[in-house]
């Protein structure tokens, strides 16, 4: 048993550093492109800043497995779940926020300026929809008395709903408004998105041309922006299921006694889930800034940077290489 909690502390420990480090790095890198900061990466921004929430988790969660009791109190107890699931609720959100605004970017439905101005107001729109859409959690977790296999009163925090009916009604309202609604707007968008990206790739292919108020361009930051996007959104799904599909069977466990979830399960599938936070970055500033990336990579490991010809070539390929562009509307 103290093998497995030094393993259990030493993966949250590990998971801390790693998110901790990612999103600071994610945010820096955003930040020193600011000339060049798309609308859409401030909703990023938002993103990384939401994963630096949601770790904060972490040292409680790592108290309570080493006391095997909770120790921490009413007010801990009524914020700890809240602000975990506040924060996965801003990421689902801001990521399907982020695929509204590359449709709309995409189709020129907007200036950046003006659009600019209303994404930092639909951030913190995102951030008192999460808070309102949460709140239960934070009302009803509450510190409960159990007996213990040694006949001892430990402590425990738990979700206590007043009534079953009102569970039921919150878990199916949560599911649909955070996840199976942002979710078929992520699709939708993308797949607007990839049909746009395709069309234009046809049209340059096929040398057509046309007058500048008559195209939608589809330019290599678009869709180097929409790449990273789409794999973050793929890593959000994947990750969050487990706990989703957990959470449901534990609504199917009070009513079925037979259903048993160990306790060790759930604190791997909730790491599991607290993992997104070290791949969101990672992803994202991988698939975003590949060169930036590298380039910190070769000074780190004390490679040269590549230059001469081989830049040159680069940096012709480049000027040669034609924008993604020209679909009709």
């Amino acid at each position: 048993m103290t093998a497995l909690l030094v393993g259990e502390l030493s993966a949250l420990g590990s998971v801390f550093l790693l998110a901790l480090v990612g999103n600071i790095w994610g945010i820096c890198l955003l930040v020193w492109r600011q000339q060049r900061l798309s609308a859409a990466n401030y909703l990023v921004l938002n993103l990384f800043c939401a994963d630096l929430l949601f770790i904060t988790a972490i040292p409680f969660i790592g108290i309570v497995r080493w006391t095997e009791t909770w120790v921490l109190g009413d007010v801990i107890c009524h914020m700890l779940f809240y602000v975990m699931t506040l924060s996965g609720t801003v990421v689902i959100v801001s990521l399907s926020a982020v695929s509204l605004e590359r449709v709309i970017s995409i189709a020129r439905l907007h200036h950046t300026a003006f659009r600019r101005r209303k994404l930092l107001a639909a951030a913190l729109l995102i951030w008192g929809f999460a808070a309102i859409v949460t709140l239960p959690l934070c009302c009803f977790f509450t510190v409960v008395q159990l007996p213990s296999v040694t006949g001892e009163e430990i402590h425990i925090c738990t979700l206590d709903w007043p009534s079953h009916a009102g569970e039921i009604i919150w878990d199916v309202t949560y599911a649909v408004a955070v996840f199976l609604i942002p979710g078929l707007i992520i699709v939708i968008s993308y797949s607007k998105i990839l049909q746009i990206t395709k069309a234009s790739r046809r049209s340059l292919n096929a040398g057509l041309a046309y007058s500048e108020n008559h195209q939608i361009r589809v330019s290599q930051q678009d869709y180097k922006l929409f790449r990273a996007l789409i794999v973050l959104m793929i890593s959000f799904f994947i990750m969050w299921s487990p706990i989703i599909i957990i959470i449901f069977l534990i609504l199917v466990q009070s009513n079925k006694q037979d259903i048993n979830i160990l306790p060790s399960v759930f604190f791997w599938i909730v790491l599991f889930t607290l993992a997104n936070s070290v791949v969101n970055p990672v992803l994202y500033n991988v698939a975003h800034f590949r060169r930036k990336c590298q380039k910190i990579f070769l000074c780190c490991t004390g490679n040269p940077v590549r230059t001469g010809a081989g830049s040159e070539t680069s940096a012709r390929s480049k000027r040669e290489q034609p924008k993604l562009s020209v679909i009709t509307r």
